[in-house]
């Protein structure tokens, strides 16, 4: 299809207006240097990133259209093709906690009066909470928990108590309001507590926050017979292993990511509560859970820390996020957590499935031998036959591409044209 046939096309599906067409028509347009010089500093351009949408997504038993930002070639394609291999068996099946995120306090200098300073917070808790509920009428801080850390560093603090603010966020994000809530109530919490609060801010391990999802994979869909057994065996790899498990979960934060930042979402925070969590135990291990069900198929699970929102932040000032959200339809941050979620996991089988069987790089490199074409000097017309050539050759390179360049131009050169230059055939061999 045209940029134009594929938007017109999601339009159909999805429910896009013509405004919302134009955006993506004509991103930079929208998103001007004026709007961009107000969202960062010093700024002198905008950076494009390719925006794509997978197909194939069913989860719980809802279809998605899911809009993916990556400049990688191949993480679209493979994450259509897990998701239609779930969907033929019911697809995605999710769940995301309440919208629960944590607000830091750290409280120094009550040294032996730690137990006294904790009994104080929460006699006040309830003055303390409607501090913190003054500054949001649509956020909620319902609960803190005290903790206390002793001090293993240089600064010789001693004992710490970490005051934990828990608020509903609804359907935002919530980072700006939890930092607001923490500095509110730090002058009574020094007060009370007789000691000194030095850190306030949100802590971005949202582990209260968790989106589960889980899809089987059936084994007829997947390839040859043992293919089970092998991907069981590169799972057990990225279990074990560090330094396989950091590329293994890279894989799935590509899906994650790639949606991330199509819908304006703070990646970074989501990356950094992800590889948090994957070291839960003590041993940074894989992300996802894989096992061979009785019936010789293979299910996979992935749990994960998920702060994402469909309010506030970049969602509210950049308009190729919103048009990101319109594709998706979510209703709620719980919904495109779900997304998230199945995304990554679908992303994971797909690398798992290549790994397993021709390896990765038959289809990473054929997509990417676009880029080296592009690279290399072909032209627009060029692209895609140079791009076949390397690939078919397994000789992705941007030498090779060059070289295949120089031949189509020297073939198209007027010394050297003929009636064959119309035939495909005439680069074979290249």
């Amino acid at each position: 299809m045209t940029q134009n046939e594929r938007l017109q096309y999601l339009r159909s599906e999805v429910g896009l207006s013509e405004q919302d067409l134009d955006i993506l028509r004509e991103p930079l347009a929208e998103f001007s240097f004026s709007k961009a010089n107000r969202m960062a500093e010093n700024v002198i351009s905008v950076l494009a990133i390719p925006l794509g949408v997978a197909f194939n997504f069913v989860i719980n038993g809802k279809k998605y259209f899911v809009p993916m930002a990556t400049e990688e070639p191949s993480v679209i394609a493979a994450a259509s093709k897990a998701a239609k291999i779930a969907g033929r068996v019911g697809g995605f099946v999710a769940e995301a906690g309440e919208p629960l995120m944590l607000g830091q306090l750290q409280i120094t200098s009550v040294g032996d009066r730690s137990s006294e300073a904790k009994k104080k917070i929460f006699l006040n808790k309830k003055k303390l909470l409607q501090i913190a509920n003054s500054k949001s009428r649509s956020v909620n801080a319902i609960d803190l928990q005290v903790r206390e850390l002793d001090d293993k560093s240089q600064c010789n603090m001693g004992t710490m108590l970490i005051l934990e603010l828990i608020v509903d966020t609804k359907d935002a994000m919530g980072a700006n309001v939890v930092n607001t809530m923490c500095e509110s109530i730090a002058p009574e919490v020094e007060k009370i507590t007789s000691g000194q609060v030095i850190i306030k801010i949100v802590s971005n391990y949202a582990t209260k926050r968790l989106v589960k999802c889980r899809a089987v994979f059936a084994k007829h869909l997947l390839g040859n017979k043992d293919i089970v057994d092998r991907i069981m065996c590169a799972y057990a790899f990225a279990y074990s292993d560090v330094y396989r498990a950091v590329t293994h979960n890279k894989g799935i934060m590509n899906g994650i990511d790639a949606v991330a930042i199509a819908t304006g979402q703070d990646f970074r925070a989501i990356e950094a509560g992800a590889h948090a969590y994957a070291a839960r135990d003590g041993t940074y291990r894989s992300m996802t859970r894989w096992h061979k069900t009785k019936e010789g198929d293979l299910e996979g699970e992935l749990e994960i820390p998920m702060a994402v929102g469909i309010v506030g932040g970049v969602t509210s000032v950049n308009p190729i996020a919103k048009t990101g959200l319109k594709i998706l339809r979510v209703q709620s941050s719980k919904e495109l957590a779900m997304v998230l979620a199945a995304t990554g996991l679908a992303q994971n089988l797909a690398a798992l499935l290549a790994l397993a069987s021709e390896g990765i790089q038959k289809g990473h490199m054929r997509l990417h031998a676009r880029n080296v074409a592009v690279v290399a000097g072909a032209k627009e017309d060029q692209i895609d036959l140079v791009a076949k050539t390397i690939s078919d050759e397994r000789n992705v390179n941007v030498n090779r591409a060059k070289a295949v360049v120089d031949s189509l131009n020297k073939k198209n050169s007027p010394m050297t044209t003929n009636n064959d230059n119309n035939n495909n055939n005439i680069y074979t061999g290249f």
